[in-house]
């Protein structure tokens, strides 16, 4: 469906403005997680790197200005206090361990005006259960580390909370954690500027794919399910163990010792669909890994995932992606053999200093300075 508030939307006002400088603010939370922060920041200064010009410029925030602890133990001094934040385009709040404790009224307050104003709101690692404290994410699809997923289903009903890397919905983006902050930001770039510079930004990560809002966390099943489902955890653990060589249903209840009906019930009741088609679901996901991961022909792809034929592997695969089998692995070649959009160059007018300028002073000797035109 088209959205209408997506930066990949030509009618949308960010796609008019795609030249302009994008301040983005990164407001740190006690005990935030490093990597998660490094992982939307470094991107940018790549992308200006990249281009030879300022696309980006980034700020670091706190409540009072003060210094903000990692969880790690380092600490980060940020460059303002809330109340001293230069003019942003783009809030995104950086979350981590204990976020309920850590997250302050001041804060919620704050993204809830800047919500207003109509800024993009986002978080990543934890930070949307801070966004769905304040309201900002009831109807959103959104994505959290997937600790705090059962947390966040059961305390804001409203917010549609999914297992995805990282959602964009209007102008909320999220991001589950560790690294996939990084594709977040590089998908956000690519909409802005060109898949060719988000392809480059991979490449100078050593990335070696670029993943998207279809690919999910690999969620243990305790944290979907609590701890009251101890045979269905053991039912999915045998299925996940045996994809090559699928387990009849029958013997997976024997297994666990329940009858084929209420092996059917626990699968309906919890995980929304019957137990035949989440086994298939296990094995077409182990199937998008090897397509994507590996050199493994799609006839070897199909037999060790437990598919009887190559024809009913690319069948299923059709209906559950949406794609053969063939172009999946097609795509994936091509996202380093992007085509050059070739833009008018504008001229970038004078900004106030900023460590994103900094940063693309010293890449001035870098043999990759403005090796991506745009």
């Amino acid at each position: 469906m088209n959205n209408p508030n997506n930066p990949s939307n030509p009618s949308h006002p960010a796609a008019d403005e795609a030249d302009k400088v994008q301040s983005i603010g990164f407001l740190l939370v006690d005990n935030f997680t490093l990597i998660s922060l490094a992982s939307a920041v470094e991107p940018l200064r790549m992308a200006n790197q990249l281009s030879g010009r300022e696309l980006y410029r980034w700020h670091s925030l706190s409540t009072d200005g003060a210094p903000v602890r990692a969880s790690d133990g380092l600490q980060i001094t940020p460059d303002a206090a809330l109340a001293d934040a230069p003019e942003l385009h783009t809030v995104i709040l950086c979350g981590g361990i204990d976020i309920q404790r850590s997250v302050r009224r001041e804060q919620l307050l704050w993204l809830q005006q800047q919500a207003r104003r109509g800024l993009r709101i986002g978080a990543v690692c934890t930070g949307s259960w801070a966004l769905a404290k304040a309201g900002l994410l009831d109807g959103h699809e959104c994505s959290v580390h997937w600790e705090m997923l059962a947390s966040m289903q059961e305390a804001f009903p409203h917010a549609q909370v999914t297992t995805a890397l990282f959602s964009i919905d209007h102008e909320r983006c999220t991001a589950s954690g560790g690294t996939s902050p990084l594709d977040m930001m590089l998908y956000l770039i690519a909409n802005e500027h060109g898949r060719e510079l988000a392809a480059g930004i991979s490449e100078m990560f050593i990335y070696e794919r670029m993943r998207n809002a279809q690919d999910h966390q690999r969620v243990p099943l305790k944290h979907m399910l609590g701890s009251n489902q101890p045979k269905l955890q053991d039912i999915v653990a045998l299925m996940e163990a045996n994809l090559e060589e699928p387990i009849d249903l029958d013997e997976l209840a024997r297994y666990v010792k329940v009858s084929r009906r209420q092996l059917e019930r626990l699968f309906q009741k919890y995980l929304h669909c019957s137990p035949s088609r989440y086994y298939l679901k296990l094995r077409l996901i182990r199937a998008r890994q090897l397509l994507k991961q590996t050199p493994m022909s799609i006839i070897e792809v199909a037999a060790v995932c437990g598919f009887i034929s190559t024809p009913h592997f690319s069948k299923c695969y059709r209906e559950y992606f949406g794609l053969p089998p063939r172009d999946e692995r097609a795509g994936h070649r091509l996202e380093k053999v992007l085509k050059a959009l070739e833009t008018d160059e504008q001229a970038v007018s004078e900004q106030p200093a900023s460590s994103a300028l900094a940063a693309l002073s010293i890449a001035k000797d870098e043999p990759t300075f403005a090796s991506v035109r745009l």
